[in-house]
Order: C-alpha cells, then sequence, then structure tokens
C-alpha cells in the first residue's frame, strides 16, 4: 500500500503519463470543444453535456491528460468543478436515519418525552416555579455518522468513460461522507489518493483519481485490506467500502476472506460486463449495482447505501 508521501509521488509519476492532441482528437466533437492548441470551449462543452454527459464527460478525463499543458490545466480546473457539481446535484435530501434516544434538553431539537418529564413539571407546578429544561428528557434521533472508503479498480482500461466514472464517484463519496471517507486506487499495488483522516479539498481528490490510467494486474484482496485499514481511522458508526470494479482479480489470493471482514461491501460493477461482480457480491453478503457511465454514479450510491 502507498500512502502519504509514497502516494503522493505515485499520483505525480501517473500525472506525467499525457496523451498527444492527434490521439485526443479521435474523439468525437473535439475539435468543437478544442479548436486550437491551449484552447478549451466551455462553450461547446456544455452543448456536448446536453447531447450526450457520459460521452462528454469521458472526454473531459481524456483532456486532463493531454500533453497540451495549458489544455491540461484548463481540463483539469473544468473536471474538478463540473464533477463535484454532478456529485451534488444528485446527493439525496438529508433523511432522519438512526435510532430513537432519550436525552436532556437541548436547544438543537428533539421532542419531549412526557413520561420521563413528568416529575420535574410535577414540581415546578406543586412550588408554582419553572420547570428547569435541563431536568426535561427528549426523543431524538441519534445519527451514527458514515464513514467510506472508496476502491477504485485502475487494473483495466481506464480511459475516457471508465476514468470519468471513477472521478465522479471519488466526489460523490466525499460529498456524502464530508471529511471520514478514503480514496484507494488499485491494480497491482494501492495507492491511496485520500486518507481517512485527512482533509484533502474535493476537486483536488477528482484531479487526483484523473491522473491515475490504468495498467497492470488486479488485486482485489489487497485492496481490499486497505479499505480495511482505513476505515479502522474512522470514529463513525457505520463504515463502507464502496467498490468500483468488474471484480476480475488476476492476482492470486482469497479476496474472499477481506471481503467477509469488512462491516459492509457494495460494489458498483460496469453494465453489460457484471458477472464476477454479482458472483462476488453473492459469495461476500455484498449489496451490488451497475452503472453504464459516470451519470448514473449518484443515484447507484443512493440505493446501495
Amino acid at each position: 500500500m502507498k500512502e502519504g508521501a509514497a502516494a503522493e509521488k505515485a499520483v505525480a509519476d501517473a500525472a506525467k503519463k499525457t496523451t498527444a492532441r492527434r490521439d485526443l482528437a479521435r474523439a468525437d466533437g473535439f475539435d468543437d470543444v478544442s479548436p486550437e492548441v491551449g484552447q478549451l470551449d466551455e462553450d461547446a462543452f456544455d452543448e456536448k453535456m446536453r447531447d450526450d454527459p457520459d460521452q462528454a464527460l469521458g472526454m473531459l478525463a481524456d483532456l486532463t491528460g493531454a500533453t497540451d499543458e495549458k489544455l491540461r490545466a484548463l481540463a483539469r480546473r473544468l473536471a474538478g468543478r463540473i464533477m463535484v457539481d454532478i456529485a451534488r446535484r444528485g446527493q439525496a435530501r438529508p433523511r432522519r436515519v438512526g435510532r430513537l434516544v432519550r436525552r436532556r434538553f437541548r436547544d438543537d431539537g428533539g421532542e419531549l418525552d412526557l413520561e420521563s418529564s413528568l416529575e420535574p413539571i410535577a414540581v415546578a407546578r406543586a412550588t408554582g416555579g419553572l420547570v428547569d429544561p435541563a431536568e426535561l428528557v427528549v426523543r431524538d434521533w441519534a445519527r451514527p455518522g458514515t464513514g467510506l472508503c472508496l476502491l477504485v479498480d485502475r487494473s483495466g482500461s481506464m480511459t475516457g468513460r471508465p476514468l470519468a466514472t471513477a472521478a465522479v464517484a471519488a466526489a460523490a463519496i466525499a460529498t456524502r461522507a464530508g471529511t471520514d471517507y478514503s480514496v484507494v486506487a488499485f491494480a497491482a499495488d494501492a495507492v491511496v489518493a485520500k486518507s481517512q483522516d485527512v482533509p484533502k479539498p474535493t476537486d483536488a481528490v477528482v484531479t487526483d483519481v484523473l491522473t491515475l490510467r490504468g495498467f497492470g494486474t488486479t488485486d482485489l484482496a489487497l485492496a481490499l485490506r486497505t479499505a480495511a485499514a482505513q476505515l479502522e481511522r474512522s470514529s463513525a458508526g457505520r463504515r463502507v467500502t464502496v467498490l468500483l470494479s468488474d471484480c476480475r482479480a488476476t492476482v492470486p489470493g482469497d479476496a474472499h476472506g477481506p471481503a467477509a471482514r469488512l462491516e459492509e461491501l457494495v460494489i458498483l460493477a460496469p453494465e453489460g460486463d457484471s458477472a464476477e461482480a454479482e458472483a462476488f457480491a453473492a459469495a461476500t453478503g455484498a449489496r451490488v449495482a451497475t452503472v453504464s457511465g459516470p451519470m448514473e454514479i449518484p443515484a447507484a450510491l443512493e440505493r446501495l447505501l
């Protein structure tokens, strides 16, 4: 597992892997979005988002690795903003989730528990005095925090739409969890792009995920052990691992054991290539959903979580 300075170096090394303009130009509509070297036409990109958002986000993800330094910087800035916005628009409304508890009165809400508060009320009536709020008991929802760890499989073809899907997933996890989350990109090794207990701006996490192009074999067991180590640092009452992968392990080793030891595991698998992820979920008790592209990530996470 690479973390701290080693992880930063891995991200920096990945960021040096760039794509030539002639290769980027193969994408439909590239000349509209980037008519000249060093240019990114946001109006043209917005039009592509209206026509086919998944395809547009895939192109933008590829532009973040452009050899053209100015175009690369513009694309990363736009990607950080757009992908975080998509995650926020897909965020569910806050709901009362947790268990009903009794506690002493505070100014931050709760419903008066008459049965538990009868004694101080009776005393106040008998003496003609005022009820001491500190003696009252209210019922309220205790909402345990949720710690999340996102595992991004970067072992296969990690460009275009899959890369954009990973970046939106990172933004969505950050939006849901606040600061108590981690993001780990894995192949034969595991690179911690955001540690569980280290604050990091969401757009910076998204940018780091976009730099991690795919290559190598798939060590699924290592990824799941890394998630467990990250979530051990969380003080949340609920700890969930979100695995973005087809679950096709190519490194020998038992992944079922590490999966079974996680408190909760949910899997986001690619639509049309989910058979092994579904089999892995059935064997480990995980929940699974399929996604066809980045725009489906927020709703899929809402269903799973």
